[in-house]
């Protein structure tokens, strides 16, 4: 967990109010600033399972992991701390079923880096209550509005779907890949002409698309999807299911839920955590591979053509080579040969 980002600092430039107060913190929080706020009750929602083991751990069940709130634990609050992320519609959608099951009459304070759209929040919540500015420094504002009417919240009119081939896609907001297939997955998904068989391990699987495409057209291969964001783990369910497929899906901090060994293993790694550029997840996804292989099994991922992945990639492996190019990216393969 790292030190106290900038938005919390400013958050904690008001932490007198918050002394004694029945407090639920949500959103893109990526620090301990828990433990700097003195409240009578603290719970902190996170969609992200890599956060939510490190609140776990000090919080205990006031640490809640999940796609949506709690009306009970709502019920325990009237002050809302939120983080906002740096996908509009993901916020959108958190604080739309947030501010749902909330008590009316709450207070919610929204914060967050001025190049994340933060201050496109009045807009968000122009139904809900008004919006002003209460705050500003180190390049983050910090925004308040009362909840005076509960909006409607229905998880099925956030669901889009697009199709690849004759393949539909499920995916919530904040999903990598919402809109449409991106260029890289569909270039890793040109390099499994031939059939495949064995077991397959989907790395930050997202909507589910890479294992679905390769698991109809491989229909004795078992699948494995992982990923940290709730959302993601949501749709994938979701995308398997409407295309008859099944799979064993889960959360995951890379692989630390991954107790198999698998033929193959997947991926279309993330390299950003929040706003920030983070290599972190792809490093250890890389380095890690081989534990997870079986003899004779195969990495195989995409990337940036620009991202330092083949020197990680001969250091876990010995050798890696080039199964496909374009301009911007590469399909990076490597066997694990013992």
């Amino acid at each position: 967990m790292s030190s106290l980002t900038p938005a919390s600092e400013v958050i904690l430039r008001h932490d007198e109010y918050f002394i004694g107060r029945r407090i639920l913190i949500a959103g893109n929080l990526q620090d301990n600033i828990s433990s700097e706020i003195n409240a009578e009750i603290l719970h902190i929602l996170t969609n992200q399972y890599h956060y939510w083991l490190s609140f776990n751990k000090a919080l205990g069940e006031n640490a809640h992991y999940d796609l949506t709130l709690e009306k009970t634990v709502a019920a325990q609050c009237n002050i809302l701390i939120y983080f906002w992320p740096k996908n509009k519609q993901e916020a959108n959608f958190q604080l739309h079923n947030i501010c749902s099951v909330l008590p009316i009459g709450s207070e919610i304070f929204i914060v967050g880096e001025n190049r994340s759209g933060v201050n496109s929040v009045d807009k968000i919540l122009k139904e809900i209550g008004c919006v002003r500015k209460i705050d500003a420094a180190r390049r983050c504002s910090l925004y308040y509005c009362q909840l005076e009417k509960q909006p409607q919240f229905h998880l099925a009119d956030w669901w889009n779907s697009y199709k690849v081939a004759d393949i539909t896609i499920k995916t919530l907001p904040g999903v990598f890949s919402q809109q449409a297939l991106d260029a890289g997955s569909q270039l890793l998904l040109s390099t499994f002409q031939t059939p495949i068989k064995g077991k397959l391990l989907d790395m930050a699987s997202g909507c589910g698309v890479l294992s679905t495409v390769i698991g109809k057209k491989n229909p004795n291969i078992k699948l494995t999807l992982c990923d940290t964001h709730a959302a993601a783990i949501r749709s994938s369910i979701e995308t398997l299911k409407i295309n008859g497929l099944t799979g064993h899906i889960l959360p995951s901090d890379i692989y630390s839920t991954i107790e198999d060994s698998y033929d193959w293993i997947i991926c279309n790694p993330p390299f950003h955590d929040g706003l920030k550029t983070d290599y972190t997840a792809a490093e250890t996804i890389i380095k890690q591979a081989p534990n997870y292989l079986k003899p004779g099994g195969k990495f195989r991922m995409v990337a940036n053509a620009f991202l330092p992945y083949p020197d990680w990639l001969d250091k876990a492996f010995g050798r890696h080579e080039i199964l496909a190019q374009t301009g911007k990216f590469k399909i990076y393969q490597a066997s694990k040969f013992r």
